[in-house]
């Protein structure tokens, strides 16, 4: 039997080396080759176990790295920012990493639990929709709730053609003028938590996402990130890495 053949920027993301979008750059712009011969199509149906280079250099699989990163406020989720701002990958330089894709993410006044991985099976089921895979936020609001309030914003809000609700929402304590709020989502729109509160007037200070499915922030300090235990990654539906920590 013949080994399944996929497009040629898909089999080199696969090795974990890029991401689809940079391999289909590299394709087109004549730097990639399969069997000896310059391919310029990322669509070009191409099996694993064909020989790749890039740049003349024969690519292989890497190791597959799969860690978590305690994001904090201010930082961009990307790889470049055409603005100039700082990314998260500021913390990530000088690691020795291989490249590394965050999966989903979160905006730049949002902090917290973000992933990063080379695994594009294991970050897809992460991402997927049909996963509806926990996430934990911890939110400080700019009033004081009550149990109205509470269930008004679970039970959600139409905003822009979007249907916007919670899989729950709970107080986790007070002070005089403000609140803090555990809430769980079991789908992710764009800024979907702050597009709910907005549609009832409440303010945002802090969003904090502080789990992902059965994985905890736990005590790991801003700015800083730690390879996933084989567990952890078993939890979230992938392979076992060896664990490591920065």
């Amino acid at each position: 039997m013949r080994p399944p053949r996929h497009g040629l920027a898909r089999v080199i993301s696969k090795l974990g080396i890029a991401s689809r979008t940079q391999a289909a750059a590299w394709i087109q712009a004549g730097r990639v080759g399969v069997g000896g011969h310059v391919a310029r199509d990322p669509e070009r149906p191409t099996a694993a176990g064909e020989r790749i280079t890039v740049d003349g250099v024969a690519v292989e699989a890497r190791e597959r790295v799969h860690l978590m990163l305690n994001k904090p406020r201010g930082l961009v989720t990307t790889a470049a920012d055409e603005r100039g701002r700082e990314t998260v990958y500021s913390l990530l330089d000088g690691a020795g990493l291989p490249w590394l894709a965050p999966v989903g993410r979160l905006d730049k006044a949002s902090e917290g639990l973000l992933l990063f991985t080379n695994d594009s099976v294991w970050a897809a089921a992460i991402t997927a929709p049909e996963t509806h895979l926990d996430k934990t936020y911890h939110v400080q609001i700019d009033r004081l709730p009550d149990e109205a309030l509470l269930a008004a914003l679970q039970a959600g809000v139409d905003d822009r053609g979007e249907r916007l609700a919670l899989k729950s929402v709970r107080e986790l304590r007070r002070g005089g003028r403000n609140a803090w709020l555990e809430v769980v989502l079991d789908e992710g729109r764009n800024r979907h938590i702050r597009r709910v509160l907005s549609a009832f007037d409440i303010g945002v200070m802090r969003l904090v996402r502080v789990g992902i499915g059965a994985l905890a922030l736990g005590d790991l300090a801003k700015g800083h990130w730690r390879r996933l235990a084989p567990d952890e990654v078993r939890s979230l539906g992938g392979g076992a890495p060896a664990a490591s920590r920065s």
